[in-house]
């Protein structure tokens, strides 16, 4: 069996190593257009922000390890045409450009996003820079050497993330979004308005509503960010505005999404027989909307590509979905979310409540017993948990993946209520916090069960 994989980070290393454990005697073979594999990009922001000081371990995976494996990996080689049905591919030699032509039995897509570049005036000037891979990374860390006033635009995870590790680096920076609010996908304003304040507290300016124009430049370096409500003076620019899947190869032979996120099934098939896809080159299943998605996340990515390996010949294990249960700490906040926010929820058309917990984690016996600010969506009519947010100056992020279960297995405010948490006054209340939520959703008795007891 000719197994051929395009594109090795995430999903595509996941996909890789466990067909070669599944199937030791399939051929396999990696084309990656990149000169590394299996980069975590979401350790970009510690790497330029000196926290993580040897790269080499933000990556998992080598074409070394792979061969071990007895996978055949060709680096530096661009797919730049597959025939599904005749099941064919051609690729070029980045080094040489020689072109070279492949079979393959099985097809597996795992070709990521790429970042998404609006084309404003100016964006071809020096010094405006992109945060997605291993080299954008050595890019960013040896231009802000020399840069004093540095811009990023989008304030979603990436952004503020890079926005924080430029600050503590003691740069001037700025942070530009279209929305009024950061971070505004993940939380609802309970939260940003809290994460927003501790940013400007740091003199990190904050440029939010406002849409970019263009760039303006100085011999040929970007010098000026003008927006519709401003300009703001940038040494160096970084771009984190969103991504879009890449899917050129397969566009019109698989189905996909408006955007080209190429939908598959629970076993990850493509609407094409052979052809399975994995990652952000996918749209997911989204579990409090039941609707395909698009979600790039890294853990989406490594279960995708996973569960491809195990359906590879035959349907054997279903992908659950996800509820994009996602984390990040700024400064001393630790912040976690998953599922739909309450802006989400009503953008949805969905008729959505919330309640809010603002308690101490712990006994305030206790030397410490810090606040947490947990607030949990659900749906007005059958009461089903949609989604959880939670902050706090101490680390109880793995709550909300408590929650993320809850949202999977369709759960309701008054079963969250009543779950089972042990209580011991290191770690939380009698009532955690968890509890309290639900709690504070459950219904009103009816007049009817009243008047009854009373009788």
């Amino acid at each position: 069996m000719k197994i051929a994989v395009i594109g090795c980070t995430h999903a595509g290393t996941a996909a890789i190593v466990n067909i070669a454990k599944c199937y030791p005697e399939a051929e396999i073979t990696v084309y990656e257009k990149n000169d590394n594999i299996s980069f975590l990009s979401c350790g970009i922001a510690l790497y330029v922000g000196g926290m993580v000081s040897d790269a080499q371990g933000l990556f998992y995976s080598s074409p070394e390890q792979l061969a071990e494996l007895g996978v055949t990996t060709k680096m530096l080689h661009e797919v730049t045409k597959i025939d599904t049905d005749a099941k064919q591919l051609r690729a070029r030699n980045l080094e040489t450009g020689e072109e070279l032509e492949d079979t393959f039995d099985k097809l597996v897509m795992t070709t990521g996003s790429w970042p998404i570049v609006p084309k404003f005036e100016g964006i071809g000037l020096d010094n405006i820079l992109l945060s997605k891979n291993f080299n954008h990374s050595n890019t960013i860390i040896e231009k802000s050497k020399q840069a004093k006033n540095i811009v990023v635009v989008g304030a979603g995870y990436i952004g503020v993330e890079l926005v924080e590790a430029f600050q503590l680096n003691g740069k001037n920076v700025t942070l530009i979004d279209a929305e009024p609010r950061i971070l505004s996908k993940y939380l609802d304003a309970e939260y940003t308005d809290q994460i927003e304040a501790s940013l400007r507290s740091r003199n990190i300016q904050l440029a939010l509503g406002q849409k970019v124009t263009k760039f303006t430049g100085e011999n040929g370096k970007v010098s000026k960010v003008v927006t519709d409500r401003g300009e703001y003076s940038a040494d160096l620019v970084i771009l984190c505005i969103g991504f879009r899947p890449n899917t050129e190869l397969l566009r019109g032979q698989v189905d996909m999404l408006d955007n080209g996120a190429i939908i598959v099934d629970e076993y990850m098939r493509t609407s094409k027989s052979d052809v399975y896809a994995a990652g952000d080159s996918c749209a997911v299943f989204y579990n409090p909307t039941q609707t395909h998605a698009y979600i790039p996340l890294a853990t989406n990515a490594v279960r995708m590509g996973t569960l491809v390996a195990r359906n590879l010949l035959a349907p054997t294990v279903k992908y659950m979905g996800t509820q994009g249960t996602s984390g990040i700490k700024i400064y001393e906040d630790h912040i976690a979310a998953t599922g739909m926010t309450e802006t989400s929820a009503k953008e949805a058309g969905i008729e959505a409540e919330a309640v809010i917990v603002n308690d101490h984690y712990r006994p305030e016996f206790m030397p410490t017993h810090e606040t947490v600010m947990l607030k949990v969506v659900y749906e007005q009519s059958t009461r089903r948990i949609l989604g959880a947010q939670m902050m706090s100056k101490v680390d109880l992020t793995q709550s909300v993946n408590t929650l993320s279960v809850c949202i999977q297995n369709g759960m309701k405010m008054e079963e969250l209520a009543f779950v089972d948490f042990f209580f011991q006054p290191h770690y939380n209340k009698p009532w955690n916090f968890l509890n309290s939520a639900g709690l504070g959703a459950l219904p009103e008795v009816p007049q009817s069960a009243y008047e009854t007891g009373r009788v």
